[in-house]
């Protein structure tokens, strides 16, 4: 995988978390920073992806709203897949997302996504995970499809 020249994320280790990789999108105003920072590690072929949950994404029942799991789900699969080495940042778009909600998310206490790659072919990577959240049972099950997209020549 070639990175562009100037990529949109960054994917450095964390100093905070050893063994973990923060992956941030570099423009602080876009959608991802409502989640961020993201934590991502692999381990066996399967992609760990961690945000934590603040107030600012709560329901009124002081768990986590389903719209911010979802829009969780949709950016821990570009996490995973950059985990995976199989994406570099700003290289696909998100086809599908199919999301199965089973129980809820406590708001300061990690969440991970637990994804692993299904399948790559030249343009689509097929994923599926579980959230989950320590002490909790899960809280819910996912599905994707991206499409590998080529970069701008800006970024060739």
């Amino acid at each position: 995988m070639t990175e562009p020249a100037n990529p949109f994320f960054s994917y450095e280790d964390d100093p905070d978390a050893p063994g973990w990789k923060r992956w941030q999108f570099r423009d602080p105003t876009r959608f991802n920073a409502f989640i961020e920072p993201l934590l991502v590690r692999v381990d066996d072929g399967l992609a760990r992806v961690r945000m934590m949950p603040r107030h600012d994404h709560s329901n009124m029942r002081d768990q986590v709203h389903g719209g911010a799991l979802l829009g969780f789900m949709d950016v821990a699969l570009f996490a995973a897949s950059r985990g995976f080495g199989v994406l570099s940042a700003g290289g696909a778009v998100t086809l599908d997302l199919s999301a199965q909600f089973i129980g809820g998310g406590r708001i300061g206490v990690p969440l991970e996504a637990h994804i692993e790659l299904l399948r790559e072919t030249g343009r689509m990577l097929f994923l599926r995970g579980l959230v989950v959240q320590e002490g909790e049972p899960t809280i819910a099950s996912f599905s994707g499809t991206l499409r590998k997209s080529t970069p701008p020549a800006s970024l060739k």
